[in-house]
C-alpha cells in the first residue's frame, strides 16, 4: 500500500493520454559509409509522449507537446543486447532513446512514476518498426509505382537504387509507429493529485490537421494519389506524420468498449455452460441414487 494512501481521495479517477512508440528513416549511403556501422541502415527514435503534438519544428512532428516530468520519473528502455548498454534510463525529458540499426526486435519499456504517486512501475512492449509493411502486394496494381527493393530483411549490400550517388536520403519517407494510451490513476493522493489538476494535458484537435495518408490496407485510399511514374511506393502512404485526435481517442475508447463486451459476453457464455453441467451433474447423480 503507499505511503500516501491515507490522503488519497476516494472514487478519483484521472486519466493522462500518452503515446508510445518509434519513428525510423533511412541514412544515406554516404554516411553509412563513413560510420563506424556501415551496415546500419536507418536511424530510430524510440520514446514515450504526451499524445498531443507540438505545433512547431520537431525530429518527427509525432507528439510530445506536454512535458510528461510532473508524473513520470523514469522511462528504462531495453534494446537488443547486441546494442551497447542495452538497458537505457532517462530521468527527464524528452523521454527517448536515438539509435541506428538494420533490424527490427522488441523494446521493453518501463515507466516509473514520481513518488507522489505511490504508484507502481508498469511495463510494456513495442516492436521496433523500420520497414513499411505490405509495399509489394501494391505494386501489382499500381504501374506507378515501382517495387522498393530495398525492403531487405539484413545489412543492405550493394548500391541504393533510390541514392545512386549515396549524397541525400531519397523519396522514403518516416516510417511511424505509434500507439495511443491512457495512464489512469485511481484514487490518487492528496499531493499527487494537487500535481495532476495544476498539470492538465492538452487537448486533441477534434480532427486532424494533416492529411491523412494512404494505406495499401485500403486500396480506395489511393485512388487520389496523383505521383508521377516511377515514384517508389513508400511514398505512396508514408508521407504524412500521423496526429493523435479526439476522434481516434473515441475510436480507442470504442474498441475497448467493444473488447470489453466481448469478455462479459465469453463469460457469461461461460456460466450458462458450467451451470448446465452442474444441472447434468445433478440428474445423474440422482438417477445413481435411484439405482
Amino acid at each position: 500500500m503507499s505511503t500516501f494512501s491515507r490522503f488519497a481521495f476516494q472514487g478519483i479517477q484521472i486519466h493522462r493520454p500518452i503515446i508510445y512508440g518509434n519513428s525510423a528513416h533511412p541514412i544515406p549511403k554516404a554516411e553509412r559509409d563513413s560510420s563506424a556501422n556501415p551496415d546500419h541502415s536507418h536511424r530510430w527514435t524510440v520514446a514515450v509522449r504526451s499524445a498531443a503534438s507540438f505545433m512547431g519544428d520537431t525530429v518527427d512532428g509525432v507528439g510530445g507537446n506536454d512535458d510528461l516530468s510532473y508524473f513520470i520519473k523514469r522511462v528504462t528502455f531495453r534494446l537488443h543486447e547486441t546494442y551497447p548498454q542495452p538497458t537505457r534510463s532517462i530521468e527527464k525529458p524528452p523521454f527517448e532513446v536515438t539509435e541506428t540499426g538494420w533490424g527490427e526486435f522488441e523494446i521493453n519499456i518501463k515507466i516509473q512514476f514520481v513518488a507522489e504517486a505511490g504508484e507502481k512501475t508498469i511495463s510494456f512492449m513495442h516492436h521496433l518498426k523500420l520497414h513499411p509493411w505490405g509495399v509489394p502486394d501494391l505494386v501489382a496494381d499500381n504501374p506507378n509505382l515501382i517495387d522498393p527493393v530495398h525492403l531487405y530483411v539484413g545489412p543492405p549490400t550493394g548500391p541504393d537504387p533510390y541514392d545512386p550517388d549515396g549524397q541525400h536520403v531519397p523519396l522514403r519517407e518516416n516510417i511511424h509507429a505509434w500507439q495511443y494510451d491512457e495512464i489512469v490513476f485511481t484514487d490518487p493522493p492528496k499531493a499527487f493529485l494537487d500535481i495532476l489538476l495544476a498539470n492538465p494535458p492538452t487537448l486533441l484537435p477534434k480532427t486532424s490537421k494533416r492529411p491523412a495518408p494512404a494505406n495499401v490496407a485500403w486500396a480506395p485510399s489511393l485512388a487520389s494519389i496523383q505521383l508521377p511514374p516511377g515514384t517508389p511506393a513508400i511514398k505512396a502512404y508514408s508521407s504524412t506524420i500521423p496526429e493523435f485526435t479526439q476522434q481516434l481517442e473515441q475510436q480507442e475508447a470504442e474498441r475497448l468498449d467493444a473488447a470489453k463486451r466481448s469478455v462479459l459476453d465469453a463469460i457469461e457464455e461461460q456460466r450458462k455452460m458450467l451451470a448446465e453441467k452442474e444441472e447434468e451433474l445433478r440428474r445423474l447423480k440422482e438417477q445413481l441414487d435411484i439405482t
